[in-house]
């Protein structure tokens, strides 16, 4: 193998890697005359028939003695390449605060792969299809999170996967099953007995809000729109129903209108409504560790969508107390898909997207997960600095992954089709390095399992 060069002391190419072992994604240590750098293959090719195999990577910092320094280097050239030992990977995550202990590496050297918790102040896409364990994964970290963090989790969980989240498998030990013992975890659900109940209350809602739920455009319909901005403040201070039959035996057509909107909408018969039940901002705004909010249980999306919607919109309109949360989108196509027309589902959008570009530094940050990157606004995709990565077989949204993440091998990204279940490729600055590896077992149950086929 012929020595390695830099020519900007932030990457690096072996020009000729002949009979060695090292593919996409291994970490070396590379020894120049004046000191050792990490370096992490990014690729292995090769630039015409018969010519040798090159490796090319980036340069990830200097092993000073006792200390990593992930700080870019200087030039060099003529330096000698080896596969990096575990010792100097335990030294780089105890330097760069990698605690969170979500897998083991499948890339040399084997060792277990760890995230940098303080990263989470990065919003983070989270891809993989069905099957691939996406969100068994998924409850790998926000365990560890959980466990191990003071930053408060809010799950919107659309088809109930993290309702057992308080709970711990008979077999869990160890210390992050005995701190997650001890953590806060309240599960809101509409419909089931002895649950929290997840609520939201109508007159909290801001106005573009309640409009958004009638159904109401400010310009088609805008008589009824006019009427509600009127009654603002009446709107604000009770409840629909105490308001129906005055709007229903109004003089206004307008009014009248109104009133008749909401009865044939059904308004006052769904179930999200608070009435004498908390609404689910009251309980967030006690920040427990982990507050799971169980959409699927609602009869209709649209009470999903108030739910959602009046989390964020509070949240957001108290951005300025810089109270740091993780908001889990799970199955965030449900409410970032540009495919969404209807006003909840717009304003939903709106919100996410507006707090994917500015809420980071209010500490609104963002963890989303889907099945399908294509079906999540682009506006939300393009801000977020971390990305993990499980088996994905469509060439659409691989190539789209390529172009919003850089920062993660392209090479790496290719080999999502062939990952096995539980394997996963974890980039950006929540790892010390774009890692392929596999995910740990889990210390709580997944609330939702795959229905099975019937067998004779």
């Amino acid at each position: 193998m012929r020595p390695a060069h830099s020519e900007d002391g932030r990457s690096f190419t072996v020009p000729d890697a002949s009979g060695t072992p090292f593919i996409a994604g291994t970490l070396l240590i590379v020894t120049t005359t004046t000191t050792r750098l990490l370096a992490l293959v990014e690729e292995r090719t090769s630039t015409a028939d018969g010519e040798p195999e090159a490796l090319h990577g980036r340069l990830l910092g200097a092993i000073d003695g006792t200390r990593f320094d992930p700080r870019g280097g200087l030039p060099f050239a003529g330096a000698d390449v080896e596969v990096a030992d575990g010792a100097t990977i335990d030294l780089v995550h105890a330097d760069m605060g990698a605690t969170l202990e979500i897998g083991v590496n499948l890339s040399p050297p084997l060792r277990a792969a760890r995230l940098l918790a303080h990263r989470f102040n990065r919003h983070t896409f989270w891809c993989g299809q069905s099957g691939s364990g996406k969100t068994y994964a998924l409850g790998v970290v926000l365990e560890q999170l959980i466990a191990h963090t003071a930053l408060p989790v809010v799950v919107f969980d659309p088809n109930s996967d993290f309702v057992r989240l308080g709970e711990l498998n008979p077999d869990a030990s160890g210390p992050t099953a005995e701190l997650l013992r001890h953590r806060d975890i309240r599960v809101l659900r509409p419909n089931v007995e002895g649950a929290i109940p997840l609520r939201a209350r109508f007159p909290a809602l801001t106005l573009e809000a309640k409009a958004a739920v009638l159904r109401l455009d400010p310009v088609v319909d805008r008589e009824e729109f006019n009427a509600v901005v009127h009654l603002s403040e009446t709107f604000s201070a009770i409840e629909p129903n105490e308001l129906l039959p005055e709007l229903l035996g109004s003089s206004a057509p307008a009014k009248r209108a109104l009133g008749l909107r909401i009865e044939n909408m059904g308004l006052l018969n769904w179930e999200v409504w608070a009435g004498h039940d908390r609404e689910a901002t009251l309980v967030i705004d006690e920040r427990a560790d982990a507050t799971v909010l169980d959409l699927g249980g609602f009869s209709t999306p649209d009470q999903q969508l108030v739910v959602a919607l009046s989390v964020l919109d509070e949240l957001w309109a108290r951005r300025e107390e810089r109270r740091p949360v993780l908001l889990v989108i799970d199955e965030a196509h449900n409410l970032c898909s540009p495919a969404l027309t209807s006003p909840l589902a717009v304003a939903v959008r709106e919100r996410l997207v507006q707090i994917a570009a500015e809420g980071r530094k209010f500490g609104l940050w963002l963890l989303l997960s889907t099945q399908r990157p294509s079906k999540v606004a682009p506006g939300i995709i393009s801000q977020c600095d971390n990305l993990a990565l499980m088996k994905m077989s469509s060439p659409v949204d691989l190539e789209g992954l390529a172009t919003y993440f850089g920062y993660a091998p392209t090479a790496l990204i290719a080999r999502s089709p062939w990952f096995r279940q539980g394997e996963a490729l974890f980039a950006g600055g929540f790892v010390p390095a774009p890692t392929l590896l596999s995910m740990n077992s889990r210390l709580t149950p997944e609330g939702g399992s795959d229905v099975g086929v019937p067998l004779r």
